[in-house]
């Protein structure tokens, strides 16, 4: 059990580039179970968050272990990340274009797709759950530890919503696979892991 755990905290996940082979992604996000799994897996406190991250890799992950292990493990996960890194090199996305800065007075800054847009944040270190209200909308995902850095996650429809109505993206069909990734398996999250 000890040797599982410490596995698991040594092992990340969605840290590839676009220009990495498909080996390379699943090399670099088959791990353990709980590096995959939103719930039950590391966040950051308060102080930790502040700052600005920048765009590195595709991430994904589960909401909890059961929903990993009923959609085929991590396995699964990293097939997700590989594809995600095709639609997003498709769309554009890359490490000067897309960023975030979460500052004090919970106040954010991002930029996705070379789109601008701010507002302020709601954060729960607890369960890692991030809530970003912009002029016109709020947007409910997950943050969570990876071995770089920090994943960024969100729900299908909350996904969409970033890189269409945020970012701008007119690539339809690459925003509709990215949606159709995290709807495919139940619990499923997909996002950016975001690095210092």
């Amino acid at each position: 059990m000890t040797l599982l755990l410490s596995s698991c905290f040594s092992t990340g996940f969605g840290n590839t580039s676009s220009s990495n082979t498909t080996g390379n992604v699943l090399g670099a996000v088959l791990g353990s179970v709980l590096s995959n799994v939103l719930l039950g897996g590391m966040s950051f406190d308060q102080s930790s968050l502040l700052g600005s991250w920048n765009y590195n890799a595709p991430s994904a992950a589960f909401t909890t272990e059961q929903a990993l292990t009923k959609a085929g493990g991590a396995a699964t996960v990293a097939n997700i990340a590989s594809s995600l890194a095709s639609n997003y090199n498709n769309i554009g996305i890359n490490r000067s274009n897309t960023s975030f800065s979460f500052l004090e007075g919970n106040k954010f800054s991002a930029k996705v797709n070379g789109i601008p847009f701010s507002g302020t944040y709601a954060y729960n270190p607890q369960n890692g759950e991030i809530t970003l209200k912009t002029a016109t909308e709020t947007i409910k995902g997950n943050v969570t530890k990876t071995e770089k850095g920090m994943g960024l996650m969100f729900d299908a429809m909350q996904m969409a919503n970033i890189l269409q109505k945020e970012g701008k993206v007119s690539n339809t069909a690459a925003v509709q696979a990215v949606s159709k990734l995290a709807k495919s398996a139940n619990g499923a999250r997909v996002g950016f892991e975001l690095t210092r």
